[in-house]
């Protein structure tokens, strides 16, 4: 079973959602058998590379609010990471664009190492000191390395903007196709949609739902001699005149 997961490095729900999906996932008894994906999904996509500002700047000028209500609202969303078992700086964080790391995620997902880098940029993001927006591309090389990537083709990527920036837009235009305004969004076998970051014990029903109702492909019943030649472990079948 695959779980596709449209999310942004700097939607801190979506870390709080990762956190509560990945727990449910641990228990559930099929969980070697699911493939968990990462969607592409920028929630400030007009934003230039270098217009960074701090998170409670960002709050304040996009959603009209006050300083204290996005004070608040941060300290709420570090006691939600905390109950979760994740690090969150309430305070100090800054805000920028987030397609390079998008892109970095695609080449990651061409290593099988995808799940290891969007970890690492949340964790840097939400629970460390050093900005990933601030200290340039060198900052984004440490962190793909750190998860286990080849320094000189993450360089590489980064170097050329084109690079996996069709696939950052195709993964945006696909989200808009499926419906989803928003993110985490979490999308089981293509048959299911969670939205938000809901209780682990909303993701454990929706595995088990989604797993309970996969069906086995169904062969076109055949007639008389209709039997189509095939292939398998022991060779070709040979027609028989």
């Amino acid at each position: 079973m695959r779980v596709e997961i449209w999310t942004d490095i700097a939607c801190p729900w979506c870390y709080v959602g990762r956190a509560r999906f990945d727990k449910a996932l641990a228990a559930f008894p099929h969980r070697d058998q699911v493939e968990v994906v990462h969607r592409s999904f920028e929630l400030d996509p007009g934003r230039a590379k270098g217009d960074v500002q701090p998170v409670i700047t960002m709050l304040t000028r996009k959603y009209g609010m006050s300083e204290a209500q996005a004070q608040a609202g941060e300290d709420n969303l570090g006691a939600q990471a905390a109950a979760e078992g994740l690090d969150y700086r309430t305070r100090g964080r800054d805000h920028g664009n987030t397609f390079d790391m998008h892109r970095l995620l695609h080449l990651a997902k061409e290593h099988g190492r995808q799940d290891q880098l969007v970890q690492g940029f949340y964790r840097a993001n939400f629970a460390e000191e050093r900005s990933v927006f601030t200290e340039g591309d060198e900052r984004l090389v440490e962190l793909a390395v750190e998860a286990g990537l080849d320094a000189d083709a993450v360089r590489a990527v980064l170097a050329d903007p084109d690079a996996y920036a069709d696939e950052v837009r195709a993964d945006e235009r696909e989200a808009a196709e499926l419906g989803a305004n928003g993110v985490p969004f979490f999308v089981l076998d293509r048959a299911y949609g969670v939205s938000g970051a809901q209780p682990a014990e909303v993701f454990t029903r929706a595995l088990t739902q989604a797993w309970g109702d996969r069906s086995p492909l169904k062969p076109v019943q055949q007639s008389g001699a209709e039997h189509g030649t095939a292939c398998g472990p022991d060779g070709c079948a040979v027609p028989q005149h």
